[in-house]
């Protein structure tokens, strides 16, 4: 079928949108940072992102998800797009990539 989606290529669109965000106290996208836990994409082109803030009192905590939902729907694949937040697992600088954690003094 044509009209199937690239669900693959897809997540890696959504991905370097994602990696244009920046927690605005850290100089580092939220991808890298491990605020995104994971990235749903469907047949029908929509999309879930569940993710979590660095702490539950984030100052962020109203406008950063509605910043990463409206960035994923300007993906011309996307239909429509759904940030979730969890604190479960809590974040933590474990969940940072090794480049965060260089870009942050942390190795």
């Amino acid at each position: 079928m044509s009209d199937t989606i690239d669900t693959t290529a897809l997540g890696e669109k959504i991905v370097t949108v994602l990696k244009t965000i920046y927690d605005p106290e850290i100089p580092v996208d939220i991808y890298e940072l491990g605020l995104i836990y994971d990235v749903f994409v469907n047949e029908d082109s929509e999309v879930k992102i569940l993710m979590t803030l660095t702490t539950p009192n984030c100052p962020v905590a109203e406008t950063l998800p509605v910043e990463v939902e409206e960035k994923i729907k300007t993906i011309d694949d996307v239909k429509d797009a759904e940030v979730e937040i969890t604190f479960d697992p809590p974040w933590s600088q474990d969940l940072m990539s090794e480049e965060a954690k260089l870009e942050l003094g942390l190795l």
